[in-house]
């Protein structure tokens, strides 16, 4: 008796977990905009220290973006549970700002040029032994958190929107599962992305030698031309995905726009399958561009 009880237990802890792997898996989907954006941004905010200050600042941030998910978790699960009608709102203003915040960079990147001039300011200010490093350190490291308060708030409402339907004990473990898996993921990745440029300085500095040193001086050139590559990337496809993800949410919320982007879809999928996904990622993309630019 006692044994078939703890199958039955075993079995239902297996389908909680299928549940919230499902759910996680649908929702980091939906977020991915804003999770490469968020990527992007603060790897920005945090570069440009003094390299045996990097990961310390990286850490600080860390440590506000958790207590941001602490907070931004529970409230997003108490409107879920007690004013739901709030989170289609809710998703549609996070999909709006995403266009938003989106078109305004792209807008700010066409008018105000290359921001190669403010980071050389930047980087000229640290280095001058009058600054005071402690103050500007700290005034870096909270910018940062509230940036990403922003786009913690815009994660969490996003994924709940994609759990709605599900039970409260499911969004509770799945938006748990994705605030601390999503923090870890992000700022892991800036820590690994503010040092490949010091990883590949202390490789190409080498002596000259064996075959082995030689290599580790072409691995070190390498990671020195391909870190301000990796930034602009990163910086270009979080922008793109923003449009997308935006575009989507306000296609869905909008009933008009959501029957004239099924006529497309349909339009491309008549000539060939590829065509209608194509359709369709292109309708969200000029959605969100379009209200984006509204919007500024």
């Amino acid at each position: 008796m006692a044994g078939s009880s703890l199958l039955a237990l075993l079995d239902d802890i297996s389908t909680l977990l299928d549940d919230v792997a499902i759910l996680s898996k649908v929702a980091v989907k939906k977020t991915g905009g804003v999770i490469g954006d968020d990527l992007a941004l603060n790897a920005e905010q945090v570069s440009g220290f003094k390299a045996d200050r990097e990961l310390v600042v990286v850490w600080a941030v860390a440590k506000g973006s958790f207590l941001n998910k602490l907070i931004l978790v529970p409230s997003a699960l108490l409107i879920s549970a007690f004013v739901p009608a709030l989170i289609v709102p809710l998703l549609m203003v996070g999909g709006i700002f995403l266009c938003y915040e989106g078109f305004e960079k792209v807008a700010h990147k066409l008018l105000h040029g290359d921001e190669s001039a403010r980071r050389t300011e930047r980087v000229a200010a640290i280095a001058n032994p009058e600054v005071d490093l402690v103050a500007l350190e700290r005034d870096r490291i909270k910018g940062a958190i509230r940036t990403d308060f922003i786009l913690s708030a815009e994660i969490v409402v996003i994924s709940l929107g994609t759990m709605v339907a599900a039970p409260m004990l499911q969004q509770i473990i799945a938006l748990s599962v994705i605030g601390v898996g999503i923090t870890v993921f992000v700022y892991g990745l800036v820590a690994a992305i503010v040092k490949i440029d010091d990883v590949g300085y202390g490789l190409h500095a080498t002596p000259d030698g064996e075959v082995a040193v030689r290599l580790r001086r072409a691995l070190g050139t390498a990671l020195l031309r391909a870190a301000p590559l990796l930034m602009k990337t990163l910086t270009i496809a979080g922008t793109a995905a923003m449009f997308l993800v935006g575009g989507s949410i306000v296609v869905h919320g909008v009933a008009f726009l959501e029957h004239l982007g099924a006529f497309v879809v349909a339009m491309g999928a008549a000539m060939a399958p590829v065509l209608g996904t194509i359709a369709k990622t292109l309708f969200d993309a000029l959605v969100g561009v379009v209200v984006g630019g509204v919007v500024v």
